[in-house]
């Protein structure tokens, strides 16, 4: 569906459901579909707008991180090889592809990159999602140190997520130690064979037990969309379950290529979810408003 125009031009920060508010999250930083994931600009505009965005961190081999999402450097950027083993020097060299796949002039980000850009001026409401693509093994004590004496001056801003909660908690640690004040914290519970292992409702309510034991200080409980909709197909509501416990829920990924996306885009609002990642915010939300 094409983006709305003239004055009520979709700008993808949120959709309104009678009257409850849903926040669009620009997954990998994208506003659109063929946006070079994680650049500057759109990191600018999603400030400027209040808007909710999101990277995905690597640790790099100088006890750093890169806003990476895969364990190598091959398909998402101008090098190769393990990030894991990649010094600061070699991934500064190296520059982002596009969405095509071919080599952009866009650096690639490290931490100290992001936080500096993060400490710009933005407007009420802006959050940038940090989504930790490591597990507990990959966080070293000085790693833990590094990630909080450079997101200290700007914690605030970021709400720092993962499958891993001891790999969550160890950076978290490591922010606290440096003083940050302000780092919210996230939680993502589902695995990669979590949906087949969900069909009745005490499947969903063992489910929803496991990250209020596991991670009772998270903000907000990240869900692959479809568990949401399955749930509510047997009369479940696990957005209703995680509110009780005064957590917030993101919605992961929906675009409208999905199989029946504007439904499962109507459901989701009318179920209250408090977040939908998107890769094509602008997109989404113009779907919504004309629909």
């Amino acid at each position: 569906m094409a983006e709305a125009d003239g004055p009520g031009k979709a700008d993808g920060v949120s959709l309104l459901g009678g009257a409850h508010r849903v926040r669009l999250k620009w997954h990998r930083m994208r506003r659109r579909l063929d946006d070079t994931p994680f650049t500057p600009a759109i990191l600018a505009e999603a400030l400027a707008a209040g808007a909710s965005s999101e990277v995905d961190l690597r640790a790099h081999g100088e006890a750093g991180l890169a806003v990476l999402h895969d364990e190598t450097l091959d398909r998402e950027t101008t090098g190769t090889g393990p990030v894991a083993t990649a010094t600061e020097a070699q991934l500064r060299r190296l520059h982002r592809r596009g969405a095509d796949g071919r080599p952009t002039r866009e650096r690639l980000l490290l931490l100290n990159d992001l936080a500096d850009l993060a400490g710009r001026e933005a407007a009420p409401g802006a959050l940038v999602q940090l989504d930790l693509k490591e597990d507990a093994a990959a966080i070293s004590p000085a790693l833990a140190r590094n990630f909080g004496r450079t997101i200290a001056p700007v914690a605030a801003r970021f709400i720092l997520s993962g499958h891993d909660w001891e790999a969550v908690g160890r950076l978290a640690e490591g922010a606290k130690v440096s003083g940050a004040k302000g780092l919210a914290l996230g939680f993502d519970p589902c695995g990669d064979e979590a949906m087949e292992h969900l069909e009745s409702l005490r499947d969903f309510e063992a489910f929803v037990d496991g990250p209020l034991r596991r991670a009772p200080e998270a903000s907000t409980i990240y869900l692959d969309y479809r568990i949401i909709i399955k749930a509510a197909a047997i009369d479940y509501d696990i957005v209703g379950a995680f509110h009780a416990a005064g957590m917030l829920i993101d919605a992961y990924t929906l675009n409208l290529s999905h199989p029946q996306a504007e439904q499962s885009l109507r459901d989701l609002v009318g179920l209250k979810v408090d977040q939908i990642t998107t890769d094509e915010p602008i997109a989404l939300q113009a779907c919504f408003e004309q629909g």
